[in-house]
């Protein structure tokens, strides 16, 4: 009986998009603002080893667990970039 209720007259089915899409990516982006989040010991070595090797992002994810070379220059360009102070 569901069926009758989500069909039109052409026997083709309607339905409705499901709210899932978008609360999954709700929830993708808490977890990936929640990955942006680093510690206080975490900005000190980040800023220290960029002094010392630059942009090798994989090199300074080399020295904190846990975090990806990409998570690391997301963090620096989202606080650092020099773009944004123009």
């Amino acid at each position: 009986m569901a069926d009758s209720q989500n069909s039109s007259s052409n026997g083709v089915r309607n339905e409705t998009p499901s709210n899932d899409t978008f609360a999954d990516s709700r929830s993708e982006e808490t977890s990936e603002a929640s990955k942006l989040e680093f510690s206080e010991d975490e900005e000190m070595l980040i800023i220290r080893m960029f002094n010392l090797v630059g942009e090798r992002w994989s090199l300074i994810a080399g020295r904190i667990p846990g975090r990806t070379a990409e998570e690391i220059e997301k963090y620096w360009t989202s606080r650092y970039s020099t773009s944004e102070m123009k």
